[in-house]
């Protein structure tokens, strides 16, 4: 699995404001092709879907595939509507997920 995903957002933002949303999760992306050292294939272990949600809505959503490099790098552009919370969830191979939350501050 992943260490704590690494979120950047504004220090503050303005109501109808456009900011970046900058996100980083380390993880493996073993895309199941590739052998070890005694031959065999080792399993495929991908995150499938990113997903970020600004108090409660959508607002951005991502499918992931094998040509995903590892610790995967997205980011986003977003008109902030008012205050709120992000919730940014990678869900992985088999269910697992990775989730974060962070509040975006609102002048």
């Amino acid at each position: 699995m992943s260490t704590k995903p690494r979120i950047k957002l504004p220090d503050t933002a303005r109501v109808g404001e456009v900011i970046e949303v900058k996100t980083l999760v380390s993880h493996v992306m073993e895309t199941g092709v590739r052998r070890d050292g005694e031959g065999k294939t080792i399993p495929r272990l991908l995150l499938h879907t990113f997903e970020a949600k600004f108090a409660g809505m959508d607002v951005f959503k991502a499918s992931l595939h094998t040509g995903t490099a590892a610790n995967p790098f997205i980011s986003f552009f977003m008109k902030v509507p008012g205050p709120g919370e992000f919730e940014f969830t990678w869900i992985e191979d088999g269910g697992a997920r990775i989730t974060d939350r962070q509040l975006l501050k609102v002048a």
